[in-house]
């Protein structure tokens, strides 16, 4: 097992995140290749060439085969990917959890930057920005009208350079400027809290490569408040996947060692290949097991798992296993259903290809993709339902997705008429004031699907969805 891994290299199953293949796995690929059809390469430099002479202005020669490239990738399916220089380096950023910039985390408001929370120890924390600042401008430019990735890559850069940050504290009805250095981040993908005496949550927002060492940290200071826990949320929701390996790790956490965890298929004999609850299996090279250090009552701890539509891949995987054991609960909203696994491999020392190499199933056997995993108690994300969860997009409403091979079902009808309604909705909800449509936090005290995995805890009533049943895949239209 040892040896395959280090031939496969890291692998990533994530909506967005995922890690390097090593070299020796392309020329394995290349090994299995069929012979090239010549005839149509001849027909592509041909119009290479037409290109090039006749075209109405002069091309530059690289982005014409850069983008042929793009274009030949991205016509597989939604999560193949070509990655330029620029996009390797942000996609590398990404999966390590780490980057350079000041240390906030941020979401929009008005059409301005809104500070969700400083990361602690950050450089934005040290400088004193709280949660709720408003930032209006990043240097000389103006936030109003600038996406949300536009203003992170301003605030972004090398370390040590500086970025003067103009603040309007709401509270105090004042706006003052902040000179930040930049330096480089870890960002905390897991947190947690004592929920009430005897009963914790705990977030995973992202898989990445610190998430088990911090996963194992906060589940051991959960346990120093409340040494007989009797009950433990482990939050998925909005979790759009990551490292497979962190998957293995959480999973493993909670299960009977040596179990199966996850099996993955495709054409490569690398991709058939199931992982198990060992730690040969997540453990990384030069490294001790991370897991040990947890508390042994973790593996019978009374569990729920919550889940939404923006629960995906790795978060998947995670939420599949523990169901089909019977070791927790899962509760919330029908998954996101993207079942596939991503193989990141170098071109270069600057490119890369995100390729979909093999589709994942759970222990019992299951296809996720385009299906989702399908909680044991749906739960609305408020008292008043979940009247906009329809409108989200899931993996078979993305053009080109992969089937589950394991059959499909017709166009829902029903749907496409709750979806206008919905739209409806949305449209009277959107006059009211920004306050007012904000939703609750996850793991506040207004959290409401949180409230109803504890009542659960408890063995008190769950107030379970009177609307939400199981979305289906639908029929691609050839």
């Amino acid at each position: 097992m040892g040896q395959k891994l280090r031939i496969a290299g890291w692998i990533s199953i994530g909506a967005i995140a995922g890690a390097l293949t090593t070299v020796q796995l392309q020329a394995v690929a290349r090994g299995g290749l069929a012979p090239l059809p010549l005839e149509e390469l001849q027909q592509l430099a041909a119009v290479f060439g037409m290109v090039k002479t006749d075209y109405v202005e002069p091309v530059d020669e690289k982005k014409l085969i850069t983008d042929a490239i793009s274009g030949m990738v991205a016509s597989l399916d939604p999560h193949s990917v070509y990655f330029d220089k620029k996009s390797f380096k942000e996609f590398r950023e990404g999966t390590s959890g780490r980057f350079v910039g000041v240390g906030i985390e941020i979401s929009q408001e008005d059409g301005l930057v809104k500070i969700v929370s400083p990361i602690e120890g950050s450089p934005a924390d040290r400088a004193g920005l709280k949660p709720n600042d408003l930032i209006t401008k990043i240097d000389d430019t103006f936030v109003k009208g600038l996406t949300l990735n536009e203003a992170v890559k301003r605030m972004r850069g090398e370390p040590k350079t500086k970025v003067l940050l103009t603040i309007f504290r709401k509270d105090e009805n004042r706006t003052f400027p902040v000179t930040i250095t930049r330096e480089e981040i870890r960002t905390q993908s897991v947190r947690s809290k004592v929920v009430e005496p005897g009963y914790a949550w705990i977030r995973l927002s992202q898989f990445q490569e610190r998430t088990v060492e911090d996963f194992v940290k906060k589940v051991e200071d959960i346990y120093k408040q409340e040494p007989k826990l009797k009950g433990l949320v482990l939050d998925l929701r909005n979790d759009p996947g990551g490292l497979l390996d962190a998957a293995v790790a959480v999973s493993a956490a909670f299960l009977p060692e040596n179990v199966t965890v996850v099996s993955t298929n495709g054409q490569l004999a690398e991709s058939k290949f199931i992982y198990k609850a060992s730690p040969e299996f997540y453990q990384r090279r030069s490294s001790a097991d991370p897991l040990k250090k947890l508390p042994a009552a973790i593996k019978n701890v009374p569990l729920v798992v919550l889940v939404n539509e923006g629960s995906a891949s790795a978060s998947e995987i995670v939420a599949g296993a523990l169901q089909d054991y019977k070791r927790a609960t899962i509760m919330g909203n029908q998954t996101f259903g993207k079942g596939s696994v991503q193989t990141v491999r170098p071109l270069g020392p600057d490119t890369g290809l995100k390729l979909t190499t093999a589709r994942y199933f759970t222990p019992s056997g299951k296809s996720i993709q385009a299906r989702g995993i399908v909680p044991d108690v749906m739960v609305d994300e408020t008292l008043e339902g979940s009247p906009f969860a329809i409108l989200r997009t899931r993996e078979t409403d993305l053009e080109k997705h992969l089937n589950n091979g394991q059959g499909v079902e017709k166009k829902d009808e029903a749907r496409e008429k709750a979806r206008e309604e919905a739209l409806k909705k949305l449209e009277e909800e959107s006059r009211k004031p920004p306050e007012q449509r904000r939703p609750p936090e996850f793991g506040s005290d207004k959290d409401f699907q949180l409230a109803q995995a504890i009542n659960h805890l408890k063995g008190r009533p769950v107030m379970v969805s009177k609307t939400m049943v199981e979305r289906k895949e639908e029929k691609k239209e050839n």
